[in-house]
């Protein structure tokens, strides 16, 4: 478990449309969240995805409000986690219920799973080549640097965030943070064989280097919903030497708008709860952490 603080409100769960969607959820003030505070005219619309509902392999079936699931909780089951970083979560009326408290949604949303959706978010890093000075001082210092790539939420504009990705059936972390990497910011898939036998020989490098795992459990994000909510392990891996990265040329994948290499800095504005991760990050590797100006290299 992370030594981020736990279970502070969700916000971005209860943000209005739903991505992807018209859909307005129920607003659900402060002071209502918690599933500890009775709340009998609480009537949140149902949604889930049509994407979802065509019953595609990375989803469950769906399960009717009030019926026997036909699923097991709290369990992994045929490869399937089912459960949670924050411990047991309740099962009512046949779903699970969000451990975060209410969403103002019901249904799945975009999601696939019932209960958690397991992800994990690789954080890379590196030094960069040129010291910057900071606040008129004389005295130079090292920034690092961090991945970050443009993320369309179905709607016309875009967000930065960091590589990310489901957790396939009986995949190890470490496959989904690899894969996720190689797909997202060096575009492999539409590498030739060759090519993709390359890559894959630095990043078992990279992957291979000492890491620090930054959090691990519930994440604030827009697709959740009162019966569906995405839990990540997010784990930086730093290239000290910065030998590696130079190796590796960075290249959108097709879910990734642009990919480039942006400083660690307070003002970032990321996706979900992505900036807390690179706070963390920033403060355990010793990097500048403050509102430092510096513009983004490429």
């Amino acid at each position: 478990m992370s030594d981020l603080p736990r279970k502070r409100l969700h916000v971005k769960a209860r943000t209005s449309p739903y991505p992807g969607s018209k859909v307005q959820r129920h607003e659900v003030p402060d002071c209502k969240v918690s599933w500890s505070v009775e709340w009998l005219e609480y009537r949140p619309p149902e949604h889930t995805n049509q994407a979802v509902l065509a019953g595609p392999v990375w989803a469950d079936p769906h399960i009717s409000e009030g019926s026997e699931p036909p699923l097991q909780f709290n369990v992994e089951e045929n490869d399937v986690n089912r459960k949670s970083f924050e411990g047991s979560y309740e099962v009512i009326d046949g779903r699970p219920r969000n451990p975060f408290g209410r969403t103002g949604l019901k249904g799945r949303g975009l999601l696939g799973r019932w209960g958690p959706n397991h992800a994990a978010d690789p954080i890379i890093t590196r030094y960069l080549k040129k010291d910057r000075a900071l606040d008129g001082l004389e005295k130079m210092i090292f920034w690092k640097e961090m991945l970050n790539y443009g993320w369309m939420d179905g709607e016309d504009h875009w967000e930065s965030a960091l590589a990310k990705g489901m957790v396939d059936p009986g995949e190890k972390i470490s496959m989904t943070l690899k894969r996720e990497f190689g797909e997202e910011a060096l575009n492999m898939l539409k590498k030739s064989e060759q090519e993709k036998r390359e890559l894959q020989e630095k990043l078992q490098k990279l992957f291979s280097q000492e890491h620090l795992e930054v959090y691990k459990g519930y994440v604030d994000d827009p697709r959740n919903t009162d019966n569906a909510w995405i839990e990540t392990v997010a784990i930086n891996y730093h290239d000290e030497s910065g030998e590696i990265l130079e190796q590796l040329a960075l290249e959108a994948g097709d879910d990734a708008g642009k990919v480039k290499w942006v400083d660690m800095d307070q003002d970032l504005k990321l996706y979900a709860s992505h900036v807390q991760f690179i706070e963390k990050v920033a403060r355990k590797r010793g990097a500048h952490w403050g509102g430092s100006p510096g513009e983004a290299t490429t």
